[in-house]
């Protein structure tokens, strides 16, 4: 979890002029409790690479806008609209230091076929098989989930030490006038039987800063 750790403290502390000028920004971002039933704790993915059950540690991020505020266009054909949501938060400048740090230090002529750029990560669709920027690989696309399973490189592709599946979501909800984003993250251990979850509390509350940081930047690519 050390990318992620530099990641949290750099991003969500360097991003914005204030702590204040933050927590003004991100206000409208809610986390919303999970259960044992949510979906992701049901995906294959997570029981084949999870095979020792270990703990987990998870939030759910939740931004609903009015949908006079989307982009009519991405409202016309389903599935458009987790497209664009899913573009933004790579290419938003949420992720601008994380993609960089790994550029530096993984892009090479053997993964050029990963999202690299802010244009790829922009334009892309998203399809099962996309990875981007070495870290995190595209496992399932419904015309409102993309999930990604994040932790490592997806060169390793059997149990990992690090491990996890990142859902990013766009529901349409026209009886309450309004369209619901979502990010939703399980990280875990995989080999081996952990001795308890794998972030401490700080670490879990500089994650959760860092989802929302995400998450409003993402919005850029899908409003009016």
């Amino acid at each position: 979890m050390g990318l992620i750790t530099r990641t949290l403290k750099l991003t969500t502390y360097t991003g914005l002029a204030s702590v204040g000028a933050f927590f003004v920004y991100t206000r409208n971002d809610r986390f919303e409790p999970m259960t044992a039933t949510d979906a992701i704790f049901n995906h294959p993915l997570y029981h084949k690479f999870n095979p020792d059950k270990n703990p987990t540690t998870y939030d759910l991020c939740i931004r609903r806008v009015p949908l006079s505020q989307i982009n009519p266009t991405l409202l016309e054909k389903k599935g458009k609209l987790v497209e664009a949501f899913c573009a933004g938060v790579w290419s938003g400048w949420g992720y601008a230091f994380q993609r960089s740090y790994l550029s530096r230090k993984y892009e090479s002529p053997e993964n050029s076929s990963h999202l690299w750029s802010n244009q790829q990560l922009s334009s892309s669709t998203y399809d099962i098989g996309t990875i981007v920027t070495d870290h995190f690989e595209v496992v399932e696309k419904t015309p409102e989930r993309i999930v990604v399973r994040c932790g490592d490189s997806p060169r390793r592709q059997g149990v990992r030490a690090s491990d996890g599946l990142f859902e990013i979501s766009a529901v349409v909800k026209p009886d309450e006038g309004v369209a619901e984003f979502g990010l939703k993250s399980c990280f875990y251990q995989g080999l081996g039987k952990a001795e308890g979850e794998p972030m401490p509390p700080h670490i879990v509350w500089l994650h959760q800063q860092y989802t929302k940081l995400m998450a409003e930047t993402a919005l850029g690519k899908v409003l009016r």
